[in-house]
């Protein structure tokens, strides 16, 4: 079988300077850095599988022995001639492959680039994928409350999506609160460049490590990174992957720069609707944005089945609870992070960033420091200050959802076992279901239900109700 792919430029002879490669869990990327424009063709071919690139009128201008494939689908790669002046490169593959190439052209760090991905078909970008249980939990969660947005979108009453839901309590399933831990950048883009040359990729990685192993490591939590090695995903697959996890909260770890070197201190940011709230925010927000030209998938809601006004009524309701969530959290991460560092804003800034722009989970973007600052430059690259950090950032986190803790977690049961039935309160009993408790106290479903800030609908036996005053 063979599939062909072919990319026409206007023909002249060029240089490879490099090949860098990239490993991922569900793909590969491999880069060609070009002196000049160059004609393409990618194919695939079977018995046994490679992978061909043909480049017309190019030449090898390194050493390919000293590349590494590392842990890739990649087995060895041989290059060779081809109608006297073309190039042929062959990857011999260990796996199934499914390839995908675009012709970058030149930017300030590098010249013309030919970018193969090398996707895996039916291969997670994640080791662990989310527990079913966890995740059909947060299933019912993020549906119920949909249900009600849409209510109040289309100005009906919310009973009825309520009462559609209505069911008997059912035992507490003490799940874990799951945080996205986004490092910025990597592979194919390194991020900003410190004035002795640090990539900003490799500290937000080190950085993004220590705070998914320390939130996890906190009882009722559970963190996952977006990326765990030296490559790029797209950005709006960053928010994509939070979903699919089902994660509570997303934050992204980066590190700031600007051309002069005076900066200092770290900031966080929530997203804007209305754009950045400060010029420098909408910059940086922009220079961020721009890494996915190289990458990324539209992590949307699906709402194509509502029309376009109800659409942009649910997701202003929706964006508009997530931002609130988001600016609750970034005070509270704000805060630690001032213990450990200088603050460079001294409240949560906001800006247009996509990994922001997911509708339903609250999301952070934290710049730990200025990598552009000599001074900051070398904290960051201090495994002990990379600590502390972290640690403020999980700290905020942790401190925000122990104070709202989804209904359904372990922090919730927790905090229930330790209240008694005062006035004003009422344990869940076996059987009991939404209805019955609001009837029983003579409140409506819906004000039971803010009462106690439930994301769904669905009772756990133990848990202890708020009764609003009716």
């Amino acid at each position: 079988m063979m599939l062909a792919m072919s990319h026409v430029a206007p023909a002249q002879a060029a240089d490879v300077d490099n090949i860098r490669l990239w490993a991922a869990p569900d793909h590969v990327r491999v880069v060609f850095d070009l002196s000049d424009e160059v004609d393409s063709s990618v194919f695939k071919l079977d018995d046994p599988r490679r992978l061909v690139v043909d480049l017309k009128d190019a030449k090898l201008a390194f050493d390919p022995d000293d590349i590494d494939t590392g842990d890739s689908a990649i087995e060895t790669l041989r290059t060779g001639r081809r109608n006297g002046d073309d190039l042929r490169v062959v990857f011999d593959l260990n796996r199934k492959i499914e390839p995908h190439h675009f012709l970058l052209p030149p930017t300030d760090q590098y010249g013309y680039r030919l970018v193969v991905d090398l996707d895996y078909p039916g291969e997670g970008a994640l080791d662990e994928p989310v527990d079913p249980i966890a995740a059909m939990i947060r299933d019912q969660e993020m549906e119920a409350e949909r249900d009600l947005r849409q209510a109040e979108a289309e100005g009906t009453s919310p009973s009825a999506a309520l009462a559609k839901r209505d069911s008997q309590a059912k035992p507490h399933p003490k799940r874990d609160i799951i945080v996205a831990v986004d490092p910025g950048h990597g592979g194919e883009d390194p991020g900003a460049t410190g004035p002795s040359g640090t990539y900003e990729k490799d500290v937000v990685l080190a950085i993004a490590r220590k705070v998914q192993a320390y939130i996890s490591g906190t009882s009722g939590f559970k963190a996952f990174l977006t990326r765990d090695s030296d490559y790029y995903v797209g950005l709006r697959k960053r928010t994509l992957l939070a979903r699919e996890q089902k994660a509570d909260f997303f934050v992204s770890v980066h590190a700031d720069a600007v051309k002069s070197r005076g900066p200092t201190g770290s900031s966080v940011y929530a997203l804007s609707k209305n754009g950045a709230t400060s010029e420098s925010a909408r910059w940086l927000a922009e220079s961020e944005n721009r890494s996915d030209l190289i990458g990324g998938v539209d992590g949307n809601l699906d709402l194509s089945d509502k029309d376009e006004v109800l659409r942009g009524v649910l997701l202003d309701l929706t964006m508009t609870a997530t931002m609130n969530d988001s600016l609750s959290v970034g005070g509270q991460v704000l805060d630690k992070l001032g213990r450990v560092n200088r603050l460079h804003r001294s409240q949560v800034e906001q800006a247009g960033f996509v990994v922001l722009k997911s509708p339903d989970i609250p999301s952070l973007l934290v710049e730990t420091g200025f990598i552009s600052n000599p001074g900051e430059e070398k904290k960051l690259l201090s495994s002990a200050f990379q600590e502390k950090i972290a640690d403020a950032i999980g700290d905020g986190i942790i401190a925000h959802f122990r104070r709202h803790p989804p209904p359904s977690s372990l922090l919730a049961w927790q905090r229930d076992q330790g209240r008694g039935e005062g006035p004003g309160e009422y344990r869940v009993q076996k059987g009991d279901t939404l209805s019955q408790v609001a009837a029983r106290h003579d409140v409506t479903m819906l004000a039971l239900k803010q009462a106690n800030d439930l994301s769904g609908d669905i009772l756990r036996v133990g848990q202890v109700l708020k009764i609003p005053h009716s």
